[in-house]
C-alpha cells in the first residue's frame, strides 16, 4: 500500500494571506528608493504553543537573506517591515516555526507547585542542550553552561533566574533548529524605482513650437533656450512628444483636417519618412548630437528629459517596406491603417502583434528603447500602450529594467479600468488616469481615496494631468483662469506626481476645435504655435509657487497619508497629507466653483494631527504667506476664485504663549 506521506509532516505552523502581493504573487509590488515594505500575514498553529514569525528579504542580486522578527497584531495577524535602499528588485517571504523555548518559559511562569517547577526546569535543560548542538563557539559554551545549571543546581531561585534571563532568550533565538520551519509558498517581489517615479512634476512641450520667431520651426537649440523658463517654474521632468521624422503620405492638416498643404507640419505621432524612423530625429529639429546636448543641458537645470515612445508608423516609415510582415494587410493588398469607425487615421499604420515574425518585432522595438537610453534618456511616456500586446510590455519592461533599473515608464492608459490596472501590474512605473474628468467633491474624494488607499496603491502610481494635447476638458473650457488655478492645485497636492501640457496650461488656452469637443482649436498636434510666455496674466508664478511648496513639504511627496476632511459646503473640498511623525502637516482647501466665492466650516481632526484640544494652533497659508490662529476642530474659510481659489495650509502644532518667555514667573 502507498501512503503518500508528505516529506516532512511535523511542521505545524500555517502561513497564509501574506500582504502585500498582487494576483497571488504573479506581479511585483512597487516602491522607490528609501521607502519601506510593510508585510502582514496570518500565522497560526494547532494548540497554544508560541510562534516565532520572521520576515525574510534580500536584494535579488544578493544570495544573503536578511530576517526581521514580525510582531503579533492580534487575531493571529503578524506584521514586519524592511527597507529598500537600492534600485532593482527585492525578494521577500514569511517563515514561522513553533518556539518551544518561549512556550516552555510561558508555562514555567504559571507553575506553582515546587515539584512541577523542578520537572519543568529539567525539560528546559533538554531544550537548551538541543540548541547547543546547533550552536558554535561562545554560544555553544554558554548554552551548555545554562543547561548544567538547570540540571544540577539545587538553588531553585538561581535556576529560575537563568531560565528567565534575557541572555538565555537571545541565545536560544540565535540557535534554533530550522528543520520544522514553515515558509510561505510564494517568494514575492518588489520593484524599487527612483524617487522620481513616486514624486515629480512634469512639463510637456513641443520643441517645434519653441522658436521665438513667428511660424518658424523650432529646434533642439530653441528648446535649450527655454529650459530656464521651465526650470524656474520648478518642474522635474521635461516631456517631449515624438521627435522623429514625420510622414508625408496622408499627412493631417491644421486642426486635424484630411487635406494638408505644403506648409503643414503634420502630427509628430505619424512617425517615419525617408529621413528615418524611430531611431532618427526630425531634421528640422536638429541632429542626434544636438538632442544629446539638450539632455545634458536639461540635467544642468535639474530637469530630466522624458521621451514619447509611440509604436506606430506613417505609411512612409522604413519598416513598412523593410518588414511588411509587421503590419496587417487588407484584401486589396494595402496596409491596414488605424481606425476607430467611423474615425480613420490613414496617416498611421499600427503594428500587428499577431504577426508570424512577432519575435523579430519584439526585439526591434526593445532596441528602440535601448537606443534612446544610450542617448541619455531614462524616462519614457508610452503612447497608447493598451493597444499593444500585454505580454510584450511585461517582457520588454522587465528586460529594460534588469539592465537599467533607473528607467521610468509612464503609461498613457486612458482606457478601461481593468486594462489601466493591468498595465500597471505589468511594470509601468506610473499611469495616466481619470483625474481630468473628476470635478465634483464626491467624484474627487471617491476616486482619490481609491487610488491612495485601495489595493492598487501597491502597484499603480497615478500621475495627475489636468490637461494634455488631446484633452481640454469642459471644466477648463468654461471656467476661465480660475479653473486652471483650481485644477493645478488639485493635481499638484492630491498627487505626488502630476504634469501639465504647456505653455497652453499656464496661458490658460481653453478654446475647443468645436462645441462638445475636447480637442484644442489650432492644436499643436498639427501645427506650430508661437506662445507669448511673458504675458502679464500668465500663471507661471503661481505654478512656480506651488511646485516650491511641494518640494519644501515632504507630506506632499507621497499619497499614502491622503485624508479628506469634512467641510459643510459641497463647492469646497478639504484634504490633508502628513509625514509619519507629524512634523509636516499640510491641509488644503479648494473652491471647486471657478465662478463664485464659496465659504464654509472645516472640521479639523485634532487627534489625528496631534493637536491638543482647547489649545490654539497656527495655520500658515503657503500661497499667500498669511498666518492665522485657529481654535478647536471647526474653523471658517472663504475663497474667492478670481483672487486665489486655494488655501495650502501648513499646520503648526504649538502656538507660543507668555510662558515661552524666559522672564515668565
Amino acid at each position: 500500500m502507498v501512503h503518500n506521506l508528505p516529506k516532512e509532516g511535523r511542521r505545524r505552523v500555517v502561513v497564509e494571506r501574506v500582504t502585500p502581493q498582487i494576483n497571488g504573487g504573479r506581479f511585483p509590488i512597487k516602491r522607490t528608493v528609501g521607502e519601506s515594505v510593510v508585510v502582514e500575514a496570518d500565522v497560526f498553529t494547532d494548540g497554544h504553543d508560541h510562534i516565532q514569525c520572521q520576515l525574510q528579504y534580500r536584494n535579488e542580486i544578493s544570495a544573503q537573506w536578511h530576517t526581521v522578527l514580525m510582531k503579533p497584531l492580534g487575531n493571529d495577524r503578524w506584521q514586519g517591515s524592511f527597507p529598500v535602499r537600492d534600485l532593482g528588485r527585492y525578494l521577500y517571504t514569511v517563515a514561522a516555526r513553533i518556539d518551544h523555548f518561549l512556550s516552555w518559559r510561558h508555562d514555567l511562569t504559571r507553575r506553582i507547585e515546587p515539584e512541577d517547577i523542578d520537572i519543568a526546569l529539567l525539560v528546559g535543560a533538554e531544550l537548551i542542550e538541543a540548541a547547543a548542538k546547533h550552536a558554535s563557539g561562545a554560544d555553544a559554551k554558554k548554552l551548555q553552561q545554562a543547561a548544567r545549571i538547570l540540571n544540577d543546581n539545587d538553588d531553585r531561585h538561581t535556576r529560575m533566574d537563568v531560565a528567565m534571563g534575557e541572555e538565555l532568550a537571545q541565545l536560544m533565538a540565535r540557535n534554533v533548529d530550522l528543520l520544522l520551519t514553515t515558509i510561505y509558498d510564494h517568494t514575492l517581489v518588489v520593484v524599487v524605482d527612483p524617487e522620481l517615479a513616486r514624486f515629480g512634476a512634469w512639463y510637456e512641450t513641443f520643441p517645434r513650437s519653441c522658436s521665438e520667431q513667428s511660424d518658424c520651426h523650432g529646434t533642439f537649440a530653441d528648446c535649450e533656450a527655454r529650459l530656464p523658463y521651465i526650470a524656474e517654474m520648478g518642474f522635474d521632468v521635461l516631456y517631449l512628444p515624438p521627435i522623429h521624422p514625420i510622414g508625408h503620405t496622408k499627412r493631417k492638416g491644421r486642426n486635424n483636417t484630411l487635406i494638408a498643404y505644403e506648409s503643414d507640419t503634420g502630427s509628430p505621432w505619424a512617425i517615419g519618412s525617408k529621413e528615418g524612423g524611430h531611431l532618427s530625429v526630425h531634421p528640422e529639429l536638429g541632429t542626434l548630437q544636438e538632442f544629446r546636448s539638450l539632455v545634458t543641458r536639461a540635467r544642468g537645470h535639474g530637469l530630466e528629459i522624458a521621451l514619447d515612445i509611440a509604436f506606430q508608423c506613417s505609411p512612409d516609415h522604413p519598416y513598412v517596406t523593410e518588414h511588411p510582415a509587421w503590419f496587417r494587410h487588407r484584401p486589396d493588398g494595402s496596409v491596414q491603417y488605424a481606425e476607430n469607425p467611423p474615425k480613420k487615421y490613414e496617416d498611421i499604420y499600427p503594428f500587428d502583434f499577431e504577426t508570424a515574425d512577432w519575435q523579430g518585432l519584439w526585439v526591434e522595438l526593445e532596441d528602440v528603447f535601448r537606443f534612446w537610453i544610450e542617448q541619455g534618456v531614462r524616462i519614457f511616456r508610452v503612447d497608447n500602450p493598451h493597444t499593444k500586446s500585454f505580454y510584450f510590455w511585461e517582457w520588454l519592461i522587465a528586460n529594460i529594467k534588469r539592465d537599467h533599473p533607473e528607467t521610468i515608464f509612464l503609461a498613457e492608459a486612458f482606457t478601461r479600468p481593468k486594462v489601466l490596472h493591468y498595465l500597471a501590474k505589468l511594470g509601468f512605473s506610473q499611469s495616466y488616469n481619470y483625474f481630468p474628468w473628476r470635478n465634483t467633491k464626491h467624484e474627487l474624494t471617491e476616486y482619490l481615496v481609491q487610488l491612495a488607499h485601495g489595493p492598487e496603491r501597491e502597484y499603480l502610481r497615478p500621475n495627475l494631468w489636468p490637461n494634455t494635447p488631446d484633452i481640454l476638458t469642459e471644466y477648463l473650457q468654461f471656467g476661465g483662469r480660475p479653473a486652471f488655478m483650481i485644477r493645478l492645485a488639485l493635481a499638484a497636492t492630491l498627487g505626488a506626481s502630476y504634469g501639465i501640457y504647456g505653455p497652453a496650461f499656464e496661458l490658460f488656452e481653453n478654446t475647443p476645435r468645436k462645441p462638445g469637443s475636447e480637442e484644442y482649436l489650432n492644436s499643436e498636434k498639427y501645427q506650430i504655435r508661437n506662445w507669448e510666455l511673458n504675458r502679464h496674466d500668465s500663471l507661471k508664478d503661481y505654478v512656480a509657487r506651488i511646485n516650491r511648496i511641494r518640494k519644501e513639504n515632504p507630506a506632499l511627496q507621497h499619497n499614502r497619508t491622503l485624508q479628506f476632511q469634512s467641510v459643510d459646503n459641497d463647492s469646497l473640498i478639504c484634504y490633508s497629507k502628513t509625514t509619519e511623525d507629524l512634523t509636516n502637516i499640510v491641509l488644503v482647501v479648494v473652491n471647486l466653483d471657478p465662478h463664485h466665492t464659496q465659504s464654509g466650516w472645516v472640521d479639523i481632526p485634532l487627534d489625528t494631527f496631534g493637536l491638543e484640544a482647547g489649545r490654539s494652533y497656527q495655520v500658515h497659508d503657503l500661497l499667500s504667506n498669511a498666518r492665522f490662529i485657529w481654535n478647536g476642530p471647526r474653523n471658517y474659510v472663504e475663497l474667492q476664485p478670481h483672487v486665489v481659489p486655494v488655501h495650502i495650509f501648513r499646520l503648526r502644532r504649538r502656538v507660543r504663549s507668555e510662558q515661552d518667555f524666559d522672564y515668565y514667573l
